[in-house]
């Protein structure tokens, strides 16, 4: 029985499925959430048939009394929470064809209430029951912290969301990452990019062996995972 739990939001595809079977490799009992209820069965299901242990909550990070039920559940399993990656993510229109200056209000206002509010409500609602050593894991980018043309209010709510994992970082003990696997191949990105299964280590090494101290507050980018963990 695993002795470790950690809840990842977005779990039913790309990188947030690929996080949480990684997970489960390692022996960590996985809490996958998402909103799409019949795919994050399927990934539960996938996880349980190879041996693991996974738990599926439909959960809508939007909605902090989802995010709110999903924490108290996954602290029952193993008495509290190791691990917490902040993984769910929306885009609204064309990738990297969306600029500001023809943004949407309905698209500006949900690409900050899922990928900023939706972080802020996955990370405030984990801490009545996290492990004094857990950590936490903020899914980003580098149209967080550039100025790419035609990504629009997306990028403001990346950048949303590591100013959320900064700011955290600042107010509790247990360390705060933000994680940038590069560009990956997903439904939110396109075709382009790495397969989610080849960054999952890069979460994984910075949930489990990279030192705390070094990782708290400041992005880890694929260039940082691979030179640190020779």
């Amino acid at each position: 029985m695993a002795t470790e739990t950690a809840v990842i939001t977005g779990a039913s595809r790309g990188i947030g499925k690929a996080v949480a079977e990684t997970f489960a490799r390692k022996g960590i009992h996985v809490v996958v959430c998402a909103r799409t209820n019949s795919a994050l069965e399927d990934v539960a299901g996938e996880i349980l048939e190879a041996g693991y242990e996974a738990t599926s909550i439909r959960a809508d990070v939007r909605d902090e009394y989802d995010v709110e039920r999903v924490m108290e559940q996954a602290a029952r399993i193993s008495g509290e929470i190791d691990y917490v990656v902040a993984n769910a993510g929306v885009y609204h229109g064309e990738t990297g064809n969306t600029p500001l200056t023809t943004a949407s209000y309905s698209a500006y206002d949900d690409h900050l209430r899922t990928n900023g509010r939706g972080v802020f409500a996955t990370i405030r609602e984990s801490l009545p029951h996290l492990a004094s050593d857990a950590r936490i894991l903020v899914s980003s980018g580098r149209v967080a912290r550039t100025e790419p043309a035609g990504y629009g209010s997306y990028a403001v709510s990346k950048a949303t969301a590591e100013a959320i994992a900064r700011g955290f970082s600042a107010d509790i003990e247990q360390p705060v990452s933000i994680v940038d696997p590069g560009l990956v191949e997903t439904s939110l990105t396109g075709k382009n990019g790495l397969d989610p299964a080849d960054v999952a280590a890069q979460f994984l090494w910075v949930a489990t062996e990279a030192p705390a101290e070094n990782i708290d507050g400041v992005v880890i980018d694929r260039k940082e995972w691979r030179k640190a963990s020779r």
